[in-house]
């Protein structure tokens, strides 16, 4: 619970943005500061599939990983209200956008190139940037992308000098300031 306030979550908040935006780490913090489960679509995706995302993505392509995505994340919206982070392409389908308007709220993790670059390079797990020059891909990816990640409900802007705990005070503090999302309690 965050320091002094208990909230009732009266609907799912789920996480949106680009890959390295923090969605993940930011969710598992902010679940616990309002004492509710933490689910990541990514994971349950994974579970179900008894295969990682570049493994789907490299036998099955992109179009069948998302129409699971969007299985996944209709099923995960089903149950009482969570935290659920959601991969950096989720939130780009218009179903996917009506499911989570309807069951919840969307929170953009806004971050900048950099700080995207700086948490994503180097790492294999993201097959989206398996590519010859991936600092471009994320740049044109987030080109691409920033536009309906606007549509999400609340905008929360990242910092490099953002801690997790910040950043999940920064999404609490968004949240607070919606009736219809957090309710206090006594």
């Amino acid at each position: 619970m965050s320091a002094g306030k208990r909230w009732k979550l009266k609907k799912s908040v789920v996480l949106v943005g680009m890959m390295g935006a923090g969605k993940t780490a930011v969710g598992r913090v902010l679940a616990q500061r309002l004492g509710v489960d933490f689910l990541d679509s990514d994971v349950e995706i994974e579970k179900a599939a008894n295969m990682t995302i570049a493994e789907i993505f490299q036998r099955d392509g992109e179009a069948f990983f998302r129409a699971r995505e969007s299985e996944v994340i209709d099923r995960l919206l089903d149950a009482r209200p969570v935290i659920l982070s959601v991969g950096g392409g989720a939130f780009l389908a218009a179903h996917n956008r009506e499911l989570i308007s309807r069951r919840g709220v969307s929170v953009w993790l806004d971050a900048d190139l950099d700080l995207l670059w700086s948490r994503v390079k180097g790492k294999n797990t993201r097959p989206l940037l398996r590519t010859a020059h991936p600092r471009e891909t994320l740049r044109a990816l987030m080109q691409a992308r920033v536009p309906l990640y606007a549509l999400a409900d609340l905008r929360v802007e990242a910092q490099s000098s953002y801690t997790i705990d910040d950043m999940a005070a920064r999404v609490e503090a968004a949240l607070a300031a919606r009736t219809d999302v957090l309710e206090g309690v006594r």
